[in-house]
């Protein structure tokens, strides 16, 4: 049996030399995306990169390389222009840093929603690897997680995939297919996969970063010794003073307090107290886990910003 197939030109063959559909469309995705990723350098330090986030002169970067700036890195531009700017918001358990330049009208791009990332997912990293300028790599998300913290602190979610990071990218921006910014690249893990904090985690502690939150109380380390060999030490802060018209003082909190936890984190110092503090506030309100007169409990305290 015969069968006659009609064929139409339809489309005009490509004219040599020109770049297909799905190149173009990832030669403008990276062109638009270059644009917001700045250089963030410290004083006599390496250099790492940072994300333009909103127009109102706020970059995201890592903690870790703003770390041992004094609060005041220096901020490069797409277009060369070096600006000066502050650290006014910082978290070392999510490698996370706000800065604050005095410019506006920056060239921020859209912010994805992580928490629907797929594992296979086409992204893209951006940075400044071994001081090489607006470097861009390709790869797929692989896995997406959590990693223990460290002194009791909570998980940490993260995105991993197989783009190549070097040191220089810290900070930049993982972009997905559809140019939004889906994480904060950090750190290799295993020697070959990437590490990001999620973007839902960095809009998450944007919304709360900058804030000072406070409890009114004053505290010292403390600890319970076991009274058996099959006991584990006790480690927490013990409440030495309380401000009456203070928050924690509200909720009950009183002096002899020993306060082990804030919203599940463990507390052993005032440091991982107020760190514990600023990233545990949900809804205005933070719980903290009590020892009193030998009973432990909980106590639910509305949280004030300082007048």
């Amino acid at each position: 049996m015969a069968i006659d197939i009609e064929t139409r030109d339809t489309e005009k063959a490509e004219a040599p030399g020109r770049a297909a559909p799905v190149s173009d469309a990832i030669v403008a995705l990276v062109e638009k995306a270059r644009h917001s990723v700045v250089e963030v350098r410290g004083r006599g330090r390496g250099a790492g990169a940072g994300i333009i986030w909103g127009g109102d002169g706020k970059i995201v970067t890592n903690y870790h390389v703003v770390a041992g700036t004094g609060g005041k890195p220096q901020v490069q531009l797409y277009d060369g222009t070096r600006v000066g700017s502050t650290v006014v918001a910082e978290n070392p358990a999510l490698d996370l840093a706000l800065l604050q330049v005095d410019s506006s009208n920056l060239p921020a791009l859209p912010i994805g929603d992580s928490a629907k990332l797929r594992i296979g997912e086409l992204v893209f990293a951006f940075g400044h690897p071994w001081g090489h300028k607006d470097v861009v790599t390709a790869g797929i998300v692989s896995g997406i997680g959590k990693v223990r913290g460290g002194h009791g602190e909570r998980s940490a979610e993260y995105v991993r995939s197989d783009v190549r990071l070097a040191p220089g990218n810290s900070g930049g921006p993982l972009i997905n297919a559809r140019g939004e910014v889906v994480g904060v690249n950090s750190m290799i893990f295993g020697g070959d996969l990437s590490v990001a904090v999620p973007s839902h985690v960095v809009v998450e502690w944007l919304s709360r970063a900058g804030k000072r939150v406070y409890l009114g109380v004053g505290v010292r380390p403390a600890r319970i010794n076991p009274a058996r060999e099959n006991e584990r030490l006790v480690t927490g802060v013990l409440v030495m003073q309380v401000d009456p018209s203070g928050p924690a003082s509200k909720a009950g909190v009183q002096v002899g307090d020993m306060v082990l936890a804030v919203a599940d984190q463990q507390v052993v110092d005032t440091a991982t107290l107020k760190r514990a503090i600023a990233q545990g506030v949900a809804d205005g309100t933070v719980e903290l886990a009590i020892i009193r007169n030998g009973k432990l409990f909980k106590l639910e305290v509305q949280i004030a910003e300082p007048a």
